[in-house]
């Protein structure tokens, strides 16, 4: 009794710690993220050693990319049996804005798409059919989708205006993961005022993974999963002789919502893992992932659905197979090339890196995506929600053990 009073306490403690975080304060972190010899308990996935290729940015994240804002809101309350519209909750909101409140009127080329479609992303109709990505992105539980997406209607119309010829409207994009197993999904627990805390709360530099925002109730191969990040160093050489070569380094980042795949098919940097840690949650495949793309190269919407593309060849390399049951949908957006949706001038001169230069790029796309997967399984934490059902975290030592016996750690 003593044990579940304290999980009680703990639960309602971070419930109402959500509850009451200031949604207007949205001050940037400075600080990167954490390593284990900088705050006990926060661990990302190069802190274990894993050899991931590429050179990340400052903070190892999406918001690498300037301009690029991310913000969740978090709800963890009750505990034990499900009792629908009640809880157990274990859910939230996460918010993207690519290029933050001070221009969130302005358009971002994009580009997405679906490795297999058993999920949902909103106003993806139009983002195909535009090129463009307008205003925030967000990402929840599978429930949730409508909530959230009249609640991001309502929060741009509250800060935005009307375009030139006085007519606003707005087709969000919103995309969803199942997060039933620990969470009372069918209890709506999604409000309007966690996604206006999600939008308000968004900020850039070092941001949190794991169990928080969209991905609080999320499980990937069977541990416990949820968002995770990282971010990647693309140097583009153009061509020519020496003396005429020109050289650019443009950043990568990608953020995954993740929710997906069996425990015998985690690999990480070679290592069966899940193999080598057998367990199981579910009967069959019964989950998705989101992946966001963020860069600052100057690409075209063509070019972008190419980077939403190779977002599936880093999800290969963690092992899913992309199951019938698994929604797996990936947009990627550029934060170069700004107002060029401005309907004042007939017409608009933009930049963009020729194809045949690209490589680099999809490179860093790849990389990002695997090890923003591995850092949303590294930096989490067992969590046990509606009926008890319990997910455990990957467990540090052993994947550190495993990769010392197959010879491939950094330490």
């Amino acid at each position: 009794m003593a044990l579940n009073s304290c999980r009680i306490l703990f639960a309602l403690s971070l419930f109402v710690l959500v509850a009451t975080v200031d949604s207007s304060a949205r001050e940037p972190i400075t600080s990167p993220p954490p390593s284990t010899k900088q705050a006990a308990g926060v661990v990302r996935a190069r802190d274990l050693g894993i050899p991931f290729d590429g050179t990340p940015g400052q903070f190892n994240a999406v918001t690498d990319v300037a301009g690029v804002e991310v913000g969740y809101a978090t709800l963890i309350a009750g505990e034990g049996k499900l009792e629908r519209g009640k809880g157990p909750v274990r859910t939230g909101v996460t918010a993207i804005i690519p290029r933050g409140h001070d221009s969130l009127n302005d358009p971002v080329y994009a580009g997405v798409f679906s490795l297999n479609g058993n999920g949902e992303m909103t106003g993806t109709a139009w983002v195909d059919e535009s090129g463009f990505l307008e205003g925030p992105l967000v990402i929840t539980n599978t429930h949730s989708v409508g909530v959230a997406r009249d609640a991001t209607i309502a929060w741009r119309v509250k800060h935005g205006a009307a375009d030139a010829t006085g007519y606003w409207w707005s087709l969000p994009v919103v995309a969803e993961t199942w997060d039933g197993w620990l969470n009372d999904i069918n209890g709506f627990h999604i409000k309007s005022e966690h996604v206006n805390q999600a939008l308000d709360s968004a900020h850039g530099g070092a941001i949190e993974e794991g169990s928080v925002g969209g991905g609080t109730g999320m499980i990937c191969y069977e541990f416990k999963g949820g968002n995770g990040t990282s971010s990647r160093k693309a140097v583009v050489t153009g061509g020519g002789d020496a003396a005429a070569k020109t050289e650019r380094t443009f950043t990568v980042g990608a953020f995954v919502q993740a929710n997906c795949g069996r425990r015998s098919q985690l690999t990480i940097a070679g290592v069966p893992v899940g193999k080598e840690i057998p367990g199981a949650v579910y009967k069959e495949e019964a989950g998705s992932i989101i992946i966001v793309v963020a860069t600052d190269a100057p690409l075209l919407p063509g070019q972008l659905k190419r980077l939403a593309r190779r977002a599936s060849l880093g999800l290969a390399r963690t092992g899913s197979v992309s199951g019938n049951g698994s929604g797996d949908l990936f947009i990627a957006f550029s934060t170069a090339n700004p107002n060029v949706a401005n309907a004042n001038r007939v017409t608009h001169s933009v930049e963009t890196v020729p194809n045949d230069l690209m490589d680099p790029i999809f490179t860093a796309v790849v990389q990002a995506t695997e090890e923003a997967i591995v850092n949303a399984l590294v930096d989490n934490h067992d969590m046990i929600g509606r009926d008890n059902h319990a997910v455990s975290a990957l467990p540090h030592e052993r994947v550190t053990d495993l990769l010392q016996k197959y010879n491939r750690t950094d330490h």
